[in-house]
């Protein structure tokens, strides 16, 4: 009998703990989080986290009789006007599949998963949101289920330092930082600054009364260098406005003027002659260094600057533009700041490791390919500044393909240079090719044949934004297909609502968006439109010049869902800030300050920065039919395309609100 209870104890423990594994082994663990956009809408985040091979069934039903599916219920006690969102947001690695006895599709998930809803509660109150997600899993040929419960503290809206554009500003110009620190740390290694760096520390070192001092000195020369490429372009922002470097570096004649000077340096760096400052400059400020003191070696660093323009001028010059270019006062000073400090720090720090001079390659002939090498980039970064011109005239010059047809040719060349097939009269004799040589003559052979597929089309996203928009070729596989599919979508007997609206007229001639997107480019225009449609409108501030938005619509518009809830749910209007065409008569203004608005460029950049304090692009702005923004978000320069969709979506959301 004692025995028997034994065992009887023994099985009872093991189905005990048996029950509690079953119980801990939970296939799906959940994480809930709800985040308030504006007083209106709250952003539920549910994020899953799914055991090896096991699946989670989708929110979203393949067909009205789906079953097998996971679910989510708001309990809206004691939330004043509180209800569902019905579009749901999911991230994670999906997989399609079917069931074997009734022929239906799955939606399932594997390892991890964020279903992102948007939910309409405008009380304000601090209550929290409380609420049960019914799942569904999938673990072999069982289908494990279960309800978690959640109460969550509605986390407050984001504040105007977090808004995506704000964030994108502050990458962007940590971006602009780094790029331009590494073209002035590049600029060491042309002729006209390297032979000078052991020369200079030096002096500074031999010259001094103690190793303490030298590298006082040294430092303060860096710090001189910094000011001096750092401080002109703060007081042109200064004196003519935050706007000054923006409009010179997109005006048709700052264009012109640039295109015409990279060509010169282009000639320049291939030896055809030298171009250097006045050398009364040079002298003048040679002999003010020969003083002694802090201020004398302000002077020493002033004729640095001076002797190396011809290698430095152009690179200063390319930064100065697309830097400009961004809309951003601050952009150019940032550019400068980084491109001094990368041309100061090797004397800096040569004078605190003076061994490390030891290290230096000697100057000879590869200090004139470097130039040479420079000399086939101006010439690639003339195109860029001339190409700006020709798609604000509409001159078709410097269409995509013809664009890309000279990239193509230069960047060839500069492989074969490097691998000694060109030679120029001032070039030594080439007797092997060094491995660095190879490498950089492989980049740019790589290069060149990236570039091909882009002559029927192809997206080629690295370089989107420097290059013209797709719209200006004439022969493109992808546009052929979005026209296609329009075809396909297209109902020719609709009596809809949607065949009364107006189609875009103004300015269509000259004015175009990708992937098959029909806009309107004239504000009035659209907003005809959109009454007459009953939807929002998507303002898009766009520019010919504008880098971030070929960006934009390469990375972020392109994508399925954004570019269908774009054609779907909004009127888009596309105001270009740099549009030469000028405005009939009737419709030329002036502004707050004084100024005439005389095209249409000038008219949309006025609109923007009167209207929404902005004159940065490009900048996506959601409005109602009355022209009222939905959102206080200035939406701008952000490649995560999922964060787009969300705001898309709480813009549609907030529109229907306010019907």
């Amino acid at each position: 009998m004692k025995k028997i209870l034994i065992c009887l104890l023994v099985l009872t423990s093991g189905l005990f703990f048996n029950t509690l594994n079953a119980q801990d082994a939970k296939p799906v663990h959940f994480a809930f989080k709800a985040q308030r956009i504006n007083d209106s809408l709250v952003q539920l985040f549910i994020n899953a986290n799914i055991e090896k091979n096991n699946q989670l069934f989708s929110v979203k039903k393949t067909n009205p009789e789906d079953l097998f599916v996971s679910s989510l219920e708001i309990d809206t006690t004691g939330l004043a006007h509180a209800n569902r969102k019905d579009s749901v947001v999911e991230s994670g690695k999906l997989i399609e599949t079917k069931n074997p006895t009734a022929n239906t599709p799955y939606r399932l998930f594997a390892d991890s998963v964020q279903f992102k809803y948007l939910l309409v509660i405008r009380d304000t109150a601090n209550k929290p949101l409380k609420g049960s997600f019914t799942w569904l899993a999938k673990s072999g040929a069982d289908f494990p289920s279960g309800e978690e419960k959640f109460s969550l503290k509605i986390q407050p809206s984001f504040s105007a330092a977090t808004t995506p554009v704000s964030s994108a500003a502050t990458v962007s110009l940590w971006r602009i930082f780094l790029i331009c620190f590494g073209t002035g740390l590049l600029a060491i290694i042309t002729p006209c600054v390297f032979p000078l760096i052991p020369v200079t520390v030096s002096f500074f070192l031999k010259r001094s009364k103690s190793r303490a001092e030298g590298i006082r000195n040294a430092v303060w020369y860096s710090i001189s260098i910094i000011a001096i490429y750092t401080i002109p372009t703060l007081l042109l922002t200064l004196i003519f406005g935050d706007k000054i470097l923006y409009t010179i570096s997109t005006h048709a004649i700052s264009n012109i003027v640039f295109f015409l000077i990279f060509i010169v340096f282009a000639i320049s760096f291939f030896g055809a002659f030298e171009l250097v400052l006045p050398n009364s400059w040079a002298n003048k400020a040679d002999q003010k260094a020969g003083k002694g003191g802090l201020m004398g070696i302000f002077f020493m660093a002033l004729t640095l600057v001076i002797v190396s323009f011809s290698c430095t001028g152009p690179l200063v010059g390319t930064l100065l533009g697309q830097t400009s270019s961004n809309g951003v006062s601050s952009a150019p000073i940032i550019g400068m700041l980084g491109f001094g400090a990368g041309l100061a720090l090797p004397f800096s720090l040569f004078a605190f490791f003076p061994s490390m001079l030891q290290s230096l390659p000697k100057s000879g002939g590869w200090l004139n390919s470097v130039k040479v090498s420079f000399g086939f980039i101006e010439l690639a970064l003339a195109m860029k500044f001339l190409s700006n011109v020709d798609l604000a005239y509409h001159w078709r010059l410097l269409d995509r393909d013809v664009f890309l047809v000279i990239w193509i040719v230069v960047f060839t060349l500069m492989g074969l240079y490097l691998l000694g097939k060109l030679k120029f009269s001032h070039d030594s004799d080439l007797k092997y090719i060094s491995v660095p040589r190879l490498f950089f003559a492989i980049f740019a052979f790589c290069f060149s044949l990236y570039m091909v597929p882009g002559l029927w089309g192809a997206p080629l996203k690295l370089l989107s934004g420097f290059i013209p928009p797709a719209t200006t070729q004439e022969f493109n596989l992808e546009n052929i297909e979005y026209k296609i599919d329009n075809l396909k979508i297209a109902a020719p007997t609709s009596t809809t609502a949607s065949s009364t609206a107006l189609p875009p007229n103004k300015y269509t001639n000259k004015l175009h968006v990708p992937f098959g997107l029909k806009a309107y480019f004239d504000l009035n225009e659209g907003l005809a439109a959109a009454k007459v449609l009953n939807k929002p409108v998507m303002l898009d501030f766009t520019g010919h010049s504008c880098a971030n938005c070929r960006k934009m619509e390469e990375q972020v518009w392109k994508n399925p869902e954004v570019l269908q809830r774009i054609k779907d749910n909004f009127v888009l209007i596309s105001l270009y800030v740099d549009e030469s065409t000028e405005l009939p008569e009737s419709e030329q203004i002036t502004n707050s300050k004084g100024e005439k608005i005389l095209t249409v460029g000038d008219l949309n950049l006025e609109y923007e920065v009167s209207k929404f304090g902005f004159n940065a692009q490009p900048l996506y702005k959601f409005i109602d039919l009355n022209g009222n923004p939905l959102s206080a978000i200035n939406y701008g320069y952000d490649q995560d395309v999922q964060k787009f969709i969300q705001h898309l979506d709480a813009m549609k959301l907030a529109f229907d609100q306010k019907k």
